[in-house]
């Protein structure tokens, strides 16, 4: 089982993933924009394709499962990865004069991004799954992920600074140092982190010998058939299609209803990530050693943080019929709500993945990223589509974007519907022991 320095590692394996990610989907978006005066429709499709990519999750969480190592997927998903952030670079700079071929180039780049990220990503939450003791799992998540968040931060400004003035050769070099330097920290990560898989002469005696000759077709249909994944599966589409059709529209709302300037427009933006973070963090206290359950379950802070996102989106609702509505505190109030229920459900996911028995964590949680990047995907998408469509039935920004929001209160509803079932049968399952207090099966 792993301890927190292997948690730690795993946690700067994500944050390198994140880092040349943020590069690819910010970065290059605002120099195809601004600097190339690309249309905006072309990264925003870049992005998403990237993300309709990421459908081969299960797949890559089964071929981790059929080898029983984990490790190896992930180094190959970070050279990818790597690879591909090197590549989409050479397709922006490409486009400068032959915006024809550097798209086809960019096109295939963001392919291969969204395979080394599929790849990466859901053999690191397989192998925490299996190794990541049931007390540890809520910390463990929000550690990862608030590294991942560093990643994020610490890369966006320091590649900032960097190709400060912009030239595409600089872009090039930038682009090129990070994809090495991210490959080679997640090597020194990964190096000792996981057992060598058992020879063929000596078979593993965890192993099911049924479960290495199936294929993926009925790996994948034996987890489709679990009650619990299935509901689950549901439940990650629908909250985050709720929680991602926010991202495009928040801003805009602010600015044109509420007469914010582009600099609050981005203050209030950090607002609801300070929230996100305070969000984790409470999951995290709860899910520690002092707090022993005091502080609820996981599964209820599962279903709670969807409530509570459903009441606050609810609440700008209010905002947008009233320019008299905290809105800065309901921002807040929603980003604390959306990262109680993400890491919670994370911390699930985690726990689930080992439920329907050994052999399987990899393909269960290629399921659940799957729909993830589906609702990723569609989430923006559709929240500036349904937003268009009701200014043009209103005529009137104030009805229109409370409309949109009163849709995401609805669906972040139907999220804490799903998530008390799921909660159900981890009950029924496991019995009523605590999760957070870290018993056995009853």
């Amino acid at each position: 089982m792993f301890g927190w320095f292997q948690i730690i590692r795993l946690g700067l394996v994500q944050a390198c993933l994140g880092a040349v990610v943020v590069v690819t989907t910010s970065t290059l978006n605002r120099i195809m924009v601004v600097e190339l005066a690309l249309p905006a429709l072309l990264p925003g499709f870049l992005v998403a394709w990237h993300y309709a990519v990421q459908m081969v999750r299960p797949r890559m969480g089964f071929g981790a499962d059929k080898g029983r190592r984990c490790t190896p997927w992930m180094m190959g998903g970070m050279l990818v990865l790597g690879l591909g952030g090197v590549l989409a670079a050479t397709a922006t700079v490409w486009m400068g004069s032959q915006t024809l071929y550097g798209g086809l180039l960019a096109l295939f780049s963001f392919a291969l991004i969204g395979l080394g990220v599929s790849a990466c990503g859901t053999s690191l939450l397989a192998l925490m799954a299996k190794q990541v003791p049931q007390e540890r799992r809520a910390p463990a998540a929000t550690t990862v992920w608030m590294m991942m968040i560093l990643g994020f931060a610490v890369t966006a400004g320091v590649v900032g600074k960097l190709i400060d003035p912009y030239t595409p050769q600089v872009l090039l070099q930038v682009s090129l140092g990070l994809s090495i330097l991210t490959s080679l920290i997640t090597a020194l990560c990964l190096r000792g982190l996981e057992k060598p898989a058992t020879s063929p002469a000596e078979p593993d005696p965890e192993a099911q010998p049924g479960l290495q000759r199936q294929n993926f077709k009925a790996a994948l249909q034996e987890v489709w058939s679990e009650p619990a994944a299935r509901t689950f599966t549901v439940f990650v589409f629908t909250s985050m299609l709720a929680y991602s059709a926010q991202d495009l529209i928040l801003e805009p709302f602010a600015g044109a209803v509420h007469g914010f300037s582009p600099g609050q427009t981005t203050q209030l933006s950090g607002f609801h990530h300070m929230g996100v973070l305070l969000g984790m963090l409470a999951v995290a206290a709860a899910g520690s050693r002092w707090a022993d359950g005091r502080l609820g379950s996981v599964q209820a802070w599962m279903v709670g943080g969807c409530l509570a996102s459903a009441l606050a989106t609810v609440g700008l609702c209010s905002a947008a019929l009233s320019l008299a509505w905290p809105l800065k505190a309901n921002v807040v109030l929603l980003g604390v709500a959306n990262g109680a229920f993400s890491i919670a459900a994370i911390a699930s996911m985690m726990r689930l993945a080992g439920e329907g028995g050994p052999g399987r964590e990899g393909t269960r949680m290629g399921l659940w990223g799957a729909a993830q990047a589906v609702a990723f995907g569609l989430g923006g998408l559709l929240g500036t589509a349904a937003s268009d469509l009701a200014h043009a039935w209103w005529g009137e920004q104030r009805m229109a974007y409370a409309a949109v929001f009163g849709l995401q209160a609805l669906l972040f509803a139907v999220s804490a519907t799903l998530a008390t079932g799921v909660a159900k049968r981890q009950a029924f399952s496991w019995g009523p022991v605590m999760y957070l207090k870290g018993g056995t099966r009853s």
